[in-house]
């Protein structure tokens, strides 16, 4: 069999291993109990358990690949093509001394099984894709059906049916009879077990936990912000996030948001955006909630004759019977809740990214007014920059501003920027009039009138060399944790920026970055 053997035996053994280690990313519960101890935080980067599932993913191809391109191009035809009697003196005993054709070995079990596993792995890689999942209009209008992160969700799901195969394929090997030389199930069996252990528990515990919406509102943009009751026992740290599902939409599917109420609230809340197919059903339906509901008020109204005070209306919201269901399970890590590391943290959120700084914002702030300030002197500044191109973003997270800002207006712990993208920078003469218009507002009001809150709106991108120089030069010495949620093209850059100001100066930037 020559080279071709060796070639094939040998990426079957990485395949082995890297299909044993994409498992452990996706065991979330695992993750998050193991990120909370120092020392093995420190050394495995399980902010980066996306990427490295990617990984595993790329050398699971490159094994695909080799193991089967060398099978089918090299092996079998040189079984196929051997002489009879050399054939039966060397590896005739392995194939029942009966010389098989090339159809013969693709229709043994070891032939289907791999080709079915290929075919499966074939598809669920493509619709992986950055542009199958979230850019699903770019592609020809026949195509836009089988893709979407719905199609990804679901065949990623299907790749369960590849590790029965798996486990069918390596027990039919042709030439190992000895069950000692099957070492598949060796590799697999922890790794499995970790993840079938937590697929049980998740759903467990999800019927446990019983979550009740309290309020529901519909902002510009697409987004619906939820108000839920906290469910007894439920703990968390601010960054954390939480798997949601709508039973309305489909009881299998189960999508990450982050939380945006901080661990001392009474209640959940959490900002929902439509950016794909589930969030877009999940936002039409409390669309339909919330006309319904104005409908009803409207009638009420005419009926009673007479407006109806905040409290009716509260009332008559709660008792919507058609309010969907929804279940939440987690909460689980993310490199947003490792800002309690750090003294001085930078935050920076894109659009929805700004989500999971909310909630430390919101923990910070209550942190300033509690009692014994224990929490407040761990925290010596907090910097966070919002950008969005859309006016309408700053409603989402209006309230909460204003409440951070109220409760940070004696102590200067937590500085926030407002960029808007969309409106000219200051000093552009397309800009002059709105720019003296905002800065007179503020100063009379002490008000924005873009974002409406206590934080004034920037123009245009903010120069973030000027931004690391100017923390840099204030906190001379420190080390300053960046956290940053948005695309990965400024993320790249900002990471940059960290590792090239900490070799510049004496501030050290260390860069964490969300990924979902």
């Amino acid at each position: 069999m020559g080279y071709c053997l060796c070639t094939a035996k040998g990426a079957a053994e990485t395949l082995k291993l890297n299909m044993a280690l994409v498992l452990l990313p996706v065991c979330r519960n695992t993750v998050t109990w193991l990120r909370k101890s120092c020392t093995i935080g420190s050394v495995v980067p399980f902010n980066d358990t996306i990427n490295f599932h990617k990984l595993v993913a790329a050398g699971i191809i490159i094994g695909v690949i080799l193991h089967a391109g060398v099978h089918l191009t090299c092996d079998f035809p040189r079984i196929v093509g051997a002489d009879i009697f050399l054939f039966r003196q060397t590896i005739g005993c392995g194939f029942g001394y009966m010389q098989p054709s090339y159809l013969d070995i693709l229709a043994s079990t070891e032939g289907w099984t791999g080709i079915a596993m290929v075919i499966l792995m074939l598809i669920a890689f493509l619709l992986a894709l950055r542009i199958p999942r979230r850019k699903p209009q770019s592609l020809p209008e026949p195509i836009q059906r089988f893709v979407g992160f719905n199609a990804f969700w679901y065949s990623h799901h299907v790749l369960i049916l590849v590790y029965v195969l798996l486990i069918i394929h390596s027990m039919f090997l042709f030439l190992a009879k000895d069950f000692t030389e099957k070492t598949t199930w060796m590799y697999l069996a922890i790794p499995v077990l970790i993840y079938v252990g937590e697929r049980i528990f998740r759903s467990i515990r999800s019927e446990m936990v019983a979550v009740k919406i309290l309020k529901a509102r519909i902002y510009s943009g697409k987004v619906v912000s939820l108000k839920m009751k906290k469910p007894s026992g439920f703990t968390y740290r601010s960054g954390m996030y939480v798997f949601v599902q709508c039973p309305q939409i489909s009881k299998f599917e189960w999508h990450p948001y982050s939380l945006t109420s901080a661990p001392d609230d009474d209640n959940l809340s959490m900002h929902v955006r439509s950016l794909g197919d589930w969030s877009y059903q999940f936002y039409s339906i409390f669309q339909e909630v919330n006309l319904s509901y104005q409908c009803l008020w409207l009638f009420n109204r005419l009926l009673a004759n007479c407006l109806l005070d905040e409290l009716n209306r509260a009332a008559l919201i709660s008792a919507q019977p058609n309010l969907p269901k929804i279940a939440i399970d987690g909460p689980y890590g993310s490199a947003s809740q490792d800002h309690s590391k750090y003294e001085i943290v930078l935050l920076i959120g894109l659009g929805i990214g700004a989500t999971p700084f909310i909630s430390v914002l919101k923990d910070i702030a209550n942190g300033i007014n509690k009692l014994d300030k224990a929490k407040a002197k761990r925290k010596q500044k907090a910097y966070f920059y919002w950008v969005t191109r859309d006016q309408g973003s700053f409603e989402w997270f209006g309230d909460i501003m204003k409440e951070v800002s109220r409760m940070d207006k004696n102590q200067g712990v937590i500085e926030m920027y407002n960029y808007l993208t969309s409106v000219f920078q200051e000093g552009d003469k397309r800009s002059a009039l709105i720019s003296a218009i905002q800065a007179l507002h503020f100063i009379k009001n002490g008000v924005d009138i873009i974002s409406k809150t206590p934080v004034r709106t920037q123009f245009a991108r903010p120069n973030w060399h000027r931004v690391f120089s100017g923390l840099a030069t204030t906190h001379g010495g420190e080390r300053i944790g960046v956290f940053y949620c948005g695309p990965g093209s400024l993320g790249r850059q900002l990471e940059r920026l960290c590792h090239g100001m900490s070799a510049k100066t004496a501030t050290r930037f260390v860069f964490h970055k969300e990924h979902f």
